[in-house]
Order: structure tokens, then sequence, then C-alpha cells
């Protein structure tokens, strides 16, 4: 029963992956290249948490958590970048 939620909430998960692509490819600016890259690293880091939780290791949240970390770090980095700023 559990593989058949898991596989319906994997296949919701990568329809978001490929939209958030779509809009990495398309653009039409950076701004919405950077978006559609943040959405699919948000989109990673929940599959990362449900894996954790349902197969109860703790390794995948761990791993989730620097992922987000490293995730918003690289955000910020990126927009100072196009706002035009210094480090």
């Amino acid at each position: 029963m559990i593989e058949t939620e898991l596989f319906i909430v994997l296949l919701l998960l990568f329809i978001g992956i490929v939209i958030a692509g779509i809009r990495i490819l398309k653009g039409p600016t950076a701004p919405d290249r950077v978006v559609g890259l943040d959405t699919v690293n948000t989109i990673v880091i929940v599959s990362m948490v449900l894996f954790g939780a349902i197969y109860n290791v703790v390794i995948y949240i761990d791993v989730a958590i620097v992922y987000a970390l490293l995730s918003f770090i690289s955000t910020l980095f990126i927009a100072k970048y196009l706002e035009g700023g210094d480090f």
C-alpha cells in the first residue's frame, strides 16, 4: 500500500520538476531561471525528507537540511550577482 502512495507522490514531484525545468529552459529572464532552479532544489529537499520519513532513515533528513542551507545561500549569492552588487 505504501509503495503505491509513494509512487504517486514521487510522480507528482517529478511532474513539478519537469514544469520547473521548462521555466529554467524558457526563461525569459535570469530571475525566472533562478526561481525555477530554486523550485527544483525545494522539490529535491522535499523528496529527501519524504524518503527519510517513509523508510525511517535519519541521514536523508540530515542531508536535506544541509542541502537546503546550501541552496538558500547559493540563491542569495545569485540574487546579489544579478542585482549587480559586490560580494
